[in-house]
């Protein structure tokens, strides 16, 4: 899609948090009441006749939209979560990242085997935290799995799409 008003306004961070990563910095599409309307409108042309009834949100950043679209298309949002943060009983999922291990989490009631299921956050590089959410989502064997990044990153030699060969994955910015 690469909506130019979108690209215009994301924000570029050189050598953050290491040297010769190039950071993409979703909140100045997030502050932009402009910006937050071209992406909940494209997102709800995507999704409006899917049936989607939960959106799962990535910590953190991933619950803005999460939230925005599940308010638009009247469903319901689910939080993946760092150890620790929900209080009722969870499933989990470690992963690898660029500087270690990694583990996010989801309450253990929060999809029936009858929702259709979008999970959604801003960034996708490497795949490893998408990769564990969707291995979380899959555990309550929901109808459908849609995947669906604000940002997809390829310039860099990332392949995170490949992980998910197979499932519908849209991205509003590729870069």
């Amino acid at each position: 899609m690469n909506n130019k008003v979108l690209m215009d306004n994301l924000r570029c961070i050189p050598d953050f948090p290491k040297k010769g990563i190039n950071f993409r910095d979703v909140t100045t599409l997030y502050k932009n009441g402009y910006c937050m309307q071209i992406m909940l409108d494209e997102l709800y042309e995507l999704y409006k006749d899917k049936g989607i009834t939960k959106i799962v949100g990535i910590e953190s950043r991933g619950f803005v939209m999460a939230a925005a679209l599940a308010g638009k298309l009247g469903c319901g949002v689910v939080l993946a979560r760092k150890p620790g943060k929900l209080p009722a009983t969870v499933i989990k999922e470690s992963f690898s990242k660029e500087y270690g291990v990694d583990t996010i989490e989801m309450h253990l009631d929060s999809i029936e085997p009858d929702d259709v299921v979008l999970i959604h956050d801003d960034l996708l590089a490497t795949g490893g935290t998408a990769k564990a959410a969707y291995k979380l989502v899959q555990h309550f064997n929901p109808k459908k799995i849609y995947m669906n990044f604000i940002i997809e990153i390829k310039d860099e030699g990332l392949h995170g799409r490949d992980l998910f060969e197979g499932i519908e994955l849209t991205t509003l910015l590729t870069i």
